[in-house]
């Protein structure tokens, strides 16, 4: 089992820049891969990006290519999401999410362990 606490959410101007980080409990966090989901309200949470359990590879969804990227960092049980170019549609709660399915997919049911998740805020 993982547990897992995300942070660096907050308030950004539209454009602006924020990194989130996802910590990792347990010894075996390199086994996850490991994804980024969001939820505004009223809506369905959805894919973001994933990592492979090396971190060799990656995935977004279209919305965030070239302006979002996933990366990980298995010596500190981290995976990172650094967000350019902000808009305030993507305002939202961020979760990340490890997989127990090898590889991860960009379907949430593919994810067992979730974090609280950290509110991303884009101002207009």
């Amino acid at each position: 089992q993982v547990q897992l606490v995300e942070s660096g959410g907050g308030l950004v101007q539209a454009e602006g820049s924020l990194r989130l980080s996802c910590a990792a409990s347990g010894r075996t966090f390199s086994s996850y891969p490991m994804g980024w989901f969001r939820q505004a309200p009223g809506k369905e949470r959805e894919f973001v990006s994933r990592i492979n359990r090396s971190g060799s590879n990656t995935y977004y969804a279209d919305s965030v290519k070239a302006r979002f990227t996933i990366s990980r960092d298995n010596t500190k049980n981290t995976v990172y999401l650094q967000m350019n170019s902000l808009k305030p549609e993507e305002t939202a709660v961020y979760y990340c999410a490890a997989s127990k399915i090898v590889p991860g997919g960009s379907n949430p049911r593919s994810y067992a362990y979730w974090g609280q998740g950290t509110q991303v805020t884009v101002s207009s």
